[in-house]
């Protein structure tokens, strides 16, 4: 029986105010009496009474609990269900379908956790190339991204000598970080750039953000290259418009000259990288990049259930098949918008981002009931996909710090800790875990101890 409530008006009450709203992470006892009373007054209500300020509080009381009462929740669905009806919609709802939505590790133990997995990984780098055994140059660039990242969450500076030896190392070994001729696995290791300034304050890491940035510009297609069908470095026409809207703003995957690709991922990376050096910066040149870039994907490459598609041929508009559904790509763009509504103060970058956001993490396409993402369970052997749903992970995390929306950080914790808890529970050898999160454990691989770094590292945060 819920303790009956100690203040006549719940919106009012500390406790609720405190706990359900700032959930500090000492003040557990505080949390459950705040929970109890919010749920309490809704109850009390009853399903005639609940309007107004009564939807408000059985809403945040269901939040409230849903984060730590995963056993309790049915109850207060069900009631709000038959109470509100269709008055309002669960957009972030928590799924009731979802393994596993919360944890009770404190602080100092999830830090402890995400830095074992990085150990974990470490003796694989070769540190005359920078990269590591058994995973592609791309993905390797990606496991400085969250060991930068452990280090700006946990605000310790334990990986920062490797981190910053390694990107410098690989800086100079291959021009603007670009190996294999593709913008995108240069601007993976640019982001890590940007990452790790952010965490070190090291401005020569920056300066390799930004001359990536410079280089891969030239491969952006701009207004009047849209309105000509040309780009000087393409040997090709291009087509200024597709499925009526314009082509500027999308970012091609490759700079030869004969590639015609326009993709997703590519042109996020870009809107992303845009977004943070036009917040260490202060230069509108790359907000204004980030803007044109957010708008080609928003405008030409979102399918009609929110999730962001993958690829349009610049030439002819041609498309990569619908079933081409991964998580980087709408990773990649939630993380952009994240940044890019708080460097421009447009609240219509943060609504696109909510909206993409929450159809992502529901989205069947990558995952069961359980929200377990299945995407790249590979035990036997490395592939592109181990690292997808790593970046979507980590793009999340970076959402989770700058929203001010309860809501939306709620669902954020609550998909985090279903991939958290599933590697724990169900994939981990030691401090190793498989690239199959629904398990079963494996001996130790680097593209399943990859994939696993960037759920470690968000979980520091998202909790």
């Amino acid at each position: 029986m819920m303790p009956k409530l100690s203040h006549p008006h719940a919106l009012q009450s500390p406790a609720c105010t405190a706990a359900c709203t700032t959930r500090p992470p000492d003040g557990i006892s505080s949390l459950l009496q705040g929970c109890s009373e919010m749920l309490q007054l809704a109850l009390d209500q009853g399903p005639k009474n609940v309007s107004g300020d009564g939807i408000k509080v059985t809403r945040s009381a269901l939040r409230c609990i849903a984060s730590f009462f995963p056993t309790m929740i049915f109850k207060a669905s069900l009631f709000i269900s038959l109470s509100l009806g269709a008055t309002y919609a669960q957009d972030l709802g928590v799924p009731l379908s979802w393994r596993k939505f919360s944890n009770s590790r404190p602080l100092s133990e999830r830090i402890s956790i995400a830095q074992a997995a990085i150990n974990a990984i470490l003796p694989q780098l070769n540190t005359a190339t920078g990269e590591f055994n058994g995973i592609g140059y791309w993905q390797s660039g990606n496991v400085y991204s969250a060991m930068a990242n452990t280090d700006h969450y946990s605000g310790g500076t334990t990986n920062k000598a490797q981190v910053v030896n390694m990107l410098n190392t690989v800086f100079s070994l291959r021009a603007d970080y670009d190996q294999f001729g593709y913008n995108d696995d240069a601007m993976w290791w640019a982001q890590s750039a940007a990452y790790a300034y952010r965490a070190y304050g090291d401005n020569n890491l920056l300066n390799h953000a930004i001359d990536v940035w410079n280089h891969v510009s030239n491969y952006v297609i701009t207004q009047d290259q849209a309105n000509s069908g040309s780009n000087p470095n393409k040997g090709f026409t291009l087509s200024g418009t597709c499925d009526g809207q314009s082509m500027a703003g999308g970012v091609f995957w490759r700079p030869t000259s004969d590639d015609q690709g326009v993709n997703s991922v590519t042109t996020g990376l870009y809107l992303t990288l845009s977004a943070f050096l036009g917040e260490a910066t202060g230069d509108s040149k790359y907000t204004n990049a980030a803007i044109a870039s957010a708008n080609w994907i928003k405008n030409l490459n979102i399918n009609s259930d929110g999730i962001v598609l993958d690829s349009v041929n610049a030439h002819d508009c041609s498309r990569s098949p619908a079933n081409w559904l991964f998580t980087y790509n709408t990773g990649k763009f939630v993380e952009g918008l994240s940044v890019l509504a708080a460097v421009t103060g447009d609240s219509a970058w943060s609504s696109l981002m909510v909206n993409t956001v929450a159809k992502g993490v529901k989205s069947g396409a990558w995952q069961g009931d359980n929200g377990i993402i299945t995407e790249g369970a590979s035990p036997n052997s490395n592939n592109d996909g181990v690292g997808f749903k790593a970046v979507f992970i980590r793009a999340l995390g970076e959402v989770f710090t700058r929203t001010n929306n309860n809501d939306l950080r709620t669902l954020i914790h609550s998909y985090a800790d279903v991939q958290y808890n599933a590697l724990l529970d169900l994939a981990a050898n030691g401090t190793s875990y498989s690239s199959a999160w629904a398990g079963p454990p494996q001996a130790f691989t680097t593209w399943g101890q990859l994939a696993a770094l960037d759920v470690m590292t968000t979980n520091i945060v998202a909790n």
